[in-house]
């Protein structure tokens, strides 16, 4: 086992930011989480919660005292725009004594990232997850309200990953040597379409879900009225109907990092089942 050390966790209230949380504390690690709002984080108690801002990299001086790890996000601010604060971020954490850095992918280049791959003086990983299995959580209030999935592009693939896992190869990278420079793709252990995801939630929550697949025009329709900005639907459009490669092949990160399988989609399911349920 590792010797303990103490990690600052960015993006910790996050879809991916808590499980790097509960993955450090499982592996006997000390965790400090910045947030912009302690009062609301919902943090495990044995975690040091602490207020900050990555637009505003002076704050972050005392939370980054006696850390050895940092984990970072590449968008900041209520409104989630991309960081243009890499280099001082980065030269706060070399001041502390930082020697692990990863950053959670942000879909395509950002400015933060850029800065991170292009230091020299700390071990940084970028971690590249495809679709999350929480996306499913989407489906929700269509299978409780009227047991359907309404979607297009409905034999599109993906290599979905178990958010855990993302949590789970942020936490070695970040206390353990050997993942430095390295960018790593993380998948699940299989491809699916979304009928095979709506058939394992069905067999999860225990009745039938149908799947009705929409035309191209219902789901523009759809994201309009949802008041999805243009740049947003394009993006849906391009990564529903022509899924990139890295999208739908299957990669062992998980498993060369962490010593064990990726975590099935089935697993999610059963362990969300009762989100799907009336």
């Amino acid at each position: 086992m590792t010797q303990t050390q103490k990690i600052l966790v960015t993006g910790a209230t996050g879809t991916v930011g808590r499980h790097v949380v509960a993955e450090l504390l499982a592996r006997g690690h000390e965790v400090r989480a910045l947030t912009r709002d302690a009062a609301k984080a919902g943090l495990p108690a044995q975690v040091e919660v602490v207020e900050g801002d990555l637009t505003e990299p002076g704050t972050l001086a005392p939370a980054l005292e006696g850390v050895t790890g940092l984990h970072l996000i590449t968008f900041g601010g209520a409104a989630f725009t991309p960081l243009e604060t890499g280099p001082r971020i980065l030269e706060t954490a070399r001041s502390a004594g930082v020697r692990r850095i990863t950053v959670l992918h942000g879909g395509g280049p950002t400015p933060l990232e850029d800065a991170v791959r292009a230091d020299d003086t700390v071990d940084w990983t970028v971690l590249m997850p495809v679709e999350f299995m929480a996306n499913a959580l989407e489906w929700v209030d269509g299978i409780v309200a009227s047991g359907e999935v309404r979607e297009p592009f409905v034999t599109r693939l993906s290599a979905m990953v178990h958010e855990g896992d993302i949590g789970a190869v942020a936490a070695v990278a970040l206390t353990e040597e050997g993942h430095g420079r390295q960018e790593y793709v993380i998948t699940g252990p299989e491809v699916l379409t979304v009928g095979d995801k709506v058939t394992t939630l069905a067999a999860a929550v225990g009745r039938e879900i149908a799947l009705v697949e929409l035309t191209e025009e219902q789901a523009l329709a759809r994201w309009r009225a949802a008041y999805l900005p243009e740049d947003v639907i394009d993006f849906l459009l391009e990564a529903y109907g022509n899924t990139p490669e890295v999208g739908r092949t299957v990669s062992d990160a998980v498993e060369k990092v962490t010593g064990r399988p990726a975590r099935t989609f089935a697993q999610w399911a059963a362990a969300h089942a009762d989100a799907f349920r009336p």
